[in-house]
């Protein structure tokens, strides 16, 4: 792809460019340089969400002097084929391919740290990537087990009905995940839906999948330390969804946040952390990743614990 570059505010560049991955696949994305960059983020977004929604967050970063980097996944956005029917991708390939492989450019190609902010699946598919050792530092928002007995009982019958009527008939119609046609988010390639629907079904995710112990064993060889945010209306991640997850991170110093509402950001739900009122959640990713910045080799790691089952 051939990168293009454009002037945003406050000394800000904006360079979309491409980065190829381990298998020689092409994905887009999009570098928010800092005119004295200080550190640098790479955005792991959710499920079915491209870049373009991460737009607002990478600007903001970028004037306090973080470069940050989107990107999509393959089978979305602009990385996304002219059709997913019979498109090969999984959750699976979006981590360990996709992730891994816009970190390994942007901390090469650094010569600050490398932060990174993840949302809802970017803090899932950290503990997959074998390189997160290039990471000083993770901060991710909407993270959870994704079980439908975390949530609500109301959005809990939606979700059931969701696995089991209305996606399984879209896609086989399709041959891939017209989630867009719900209005939720990018169509998906068949394979994420499908890994997505079978961890959904487990109270801790893949934790709990006797054929993902590989996963599992990835996860206890992170040692970044881990802030992991969650509003208090995010009915897809509450926070005890969250909890339920992240004690897969069991070797890392993990901090846990229960967001509350405000007179200013009175509704945030899963994809309002990076919506335009919500610069007060941006303020404190930055807030911590400043302090990180000196002290990261200082970084205390916490002991493994069995996971205990809810």
């Amino acid at each position: 792809m051939k990168s293009a570059i454009t002037s945003v505010a406050d000394a800000v560049s904006e360079k979309v460019f491409s980065i190829t991955t381990a298998d020689g696949f092409s994905l887009s994305a999009t570098s928010y340089k800092a005119s004295q960059p200080i550190a640098t983020i790479v955005i792991a977004g959710a499920t079915g969400v491209p870049q373009a929604f991460y737009r607002r967050f990478a600007i903001f970063a970028a004037q306090q002097g973080y470069t940050t980097i989107t990107f999509d996944y393959r089978g979305i956005g602009k990385s996304k084929p002219y059709s997913l029917q019979e498109f090969d991708a999984s959750f699976i390939d979006w981590a360990t391919l996709d992730l891994a492989a816009v970190i390994d450019t942007v901390a090469y190609q650094s010569t600050v740290p490398t932060f990174m902010v993840g949302h809802s699946f970017g803090g899932h598919a950290f503990g997959i990537i074998s390189n997160h050792h290039k990471i000083s530092g993770v901060y991710v928002f909407g993270t959870g087990a994704g079980w439908h007995g975390w949530m609500p009982w109301q959005e809990a019958i939606r979700v059931k009905v969701m696995w089991s009527v209305v996606l399984p008939a879209l896609t086989r119609w399709k041959g891939f995940t017209p989630m867009s046609t719900l209005g939720m988010g990018e169509d998906l390639p068949y394979s994420v839906y499908q890994q997505w629907k079978h961890w959904c079904q487990f109270p801790h995710y893949f934790f709990d999948d006797p054929e993902a112990a590989h996963l599992t064993a990835e996860f206890t060889k992170v040692r970044t330390p881990i802030i992991a945010a969650n509003a208090i209306d995010d009915l897809w991640a509450m926070p005890r969804s969250r909890d339920a997850f992240m004690k897969g991170y069991c070797n890392a110093p993990v901090t846990t946040l229960d967001i509350p509402l405000t007179p200013s950001l009175s509704s945030i739900g899963h994809m309002g952390y990076f919506r335009a009122n919500a610069v007060p959640l941006w303020n404190a990713v930055l807030t911590w990743f400043n302090q990180l910045i000196p002290t990261t080799s200082e970084a205390s790691i916490a002991i493994c614990q069995p996971t205990d089952k809810a």
